[in-house]
């Protein structure tokens, strides 16, 4: 652990990548005490105040209805980062389950599995998540109250995220236990009468663990910005609940009058995107015990 850890430290990218991506999270999870402390309400309409510029009461100006626009961000971030976060962590769960059953059962199933994961690969991804986005929930029996909510919106562009990202881990897992299944270890548990699941859950997977982190690290930058796409075309997470693609939506008819209100927004996606792919390059040499060679 430690040598891995000064191995990330001296990745410079990887290390700058890190602080601002806690930076971010930090100042997204304190929203609301942050709004509290400035006595502003980022829910708030205001057609009085409509496109201040930046100042004292107003660190980053108002967008075209008055909300403060610093407080606007962080609320997006927050739910952002937390699609980006849960749908990377369900999407790894998911594909570690299936890439450890196919490459440690083997046989038809793994057969199955994997062309199954080829099929999910080849369908053009945005079409796809288009499609199931714009699905009415009322119409498969979710009542109008609960479909209108802004949890469910956010729950639903998570599940929805999760259902496609899952098969480039699926596809690593079961490489990696293809390896694993043949060492000593798995061996000796199965001399010793361990049945496939526990083998699979209690030897195989905890081996894995440095290739998942990586991968999931990198999902999240991907998975933000599918969010952002989704939410740029109205089938995301929907208004009021700020996140960083509707606010660009709502920017997009005022780049002449407030260029700065798709700026901000689209510069947050940029960097945290461009940061998790820093970080899992860094994760990537300091899990790895041959780059002390390299």
């Amino acid at each position: 652990m430690t040598r891995g850890w000064n191995r990330l430290r001296r990745h410079h990218l990887a290390r700058a990548s890190l602080i601002f991506l806690i930076v971010i999270m930090a100042l997204s999870l304190a929203a609301p005490l942050i709004a509290e402390l400035r006595g502003v309400d980022p829910t708030q309409t205001d057609l009085f105040r409509r496109f201040e510029p930046p100042s004292a009461a107003y660190w980053l100006g108002t967008d075209d209805v008055g909300r403060d626009l610093f407080q606007r961000l962080l609320d997006g971030g927050r739910v952002s980062l937390l699609v980006g976060l849960a749908g990377a962590l369900l999407s790894g769960l998911l594909g570690a389950l299936i890439g450890v059953a196919a490459g440690y059962l083997g046989g038809r199933l793994d057969a199955f599995l994997m062309r199954f994961t080829d099929g999910v690969i080849a369908l053009p991804l945005l079409p796809l998540l288009l499609v199931v986005a714009a699905i009415d929930p009322r119409k498969l029996g979710v009542p109008a109250e609960l479909a209108q909510s802004e949890a469910f919106s956010l729950y639903r562009i998570v599940v929805i995220i999760a259902l496609t990202g899952w098969t480039t881990v699926a596809r690593l897992v079961r490489a990696e236990t293809l390896s694993l299944k043949a060492r000593d270890f798995s061996r000796a548990a199965r001399a010793l009468g361990a049945r496939p699941l526990r083998i699979m859950l209690r030897h195989i997977l905890p081996n894995t663990a440095g290739s998942l982190i990586v991968a999931t690290t990198i999902s999240m930058g991907t998975l933000i910005l599918l969010e952002s796409t989704l939410s740029f075309l109205g089938l995301g997470i929907q208004p009021p609940a700020a996140s960083w693609g509707n606010m660009l939506t709502g920017a997009q008819e005022l780049l002449q009058e407030a260029p700065l209100l798709a700026l901000w927004p689209g510069l947050l996606i940029f960097l945290t995107v461009i940061a998790f792919n820093f970080l899992g390059d860094g994760l990537q040499d300091a899990l790895d015990p041959r780059s002390e060679r390299r």
